[in-house]
């Protein structure tokens, strides 16, 4: 496969790419768009690692960001950042090695 070829494959793959947009409030009101890029569960516990995006779904950032799905007091699906660094950094470890897994096999 030339060059050319692998190119157009690359760009046929992103297209198909179809991600499930989450949009979350912050703290002083505003929304914020985020693209799901993977979730994780962890001795009981679900991750969500996130990519900010804009309006159209484009990614706005290289960098993710990792929040831990819950239910609050009304039944409401909600997620929240992970207060504990130590179980941060855990949950980072597993993502980034499960993303460098991904993007070394596409290489």
């Amino acid at each position: 496969m030339n060059r050319e070829d692998e190119v157009k494959n690359e760009i046929e793959q992103l297209e198909e790419y179809d991600p499930e947009i989450y949009t979350l409030t912050d703290d002083d009101g505003n929304e914020l768009h985020f693209a799901l890029l993977g979730t994780l569960e962890h001795e009981g516990a679900v991750y969500k690692a996130l990519v900010p995006v804009n309006e159209k779904g484009e990614e706005e950032s290289d960098e993710y960001v990792i929040l831990k799905y819950g239910v609050d007091e009304n039944g409401e699906e909600i997620l929240e950042t992970i207060e504990d660094d130590d179980e941060f950094d855990r949950i980072a470890d597993i993502f980034d090695d499960e993303f460098s897994d991904i993007f070394y096999d596409e290489n």
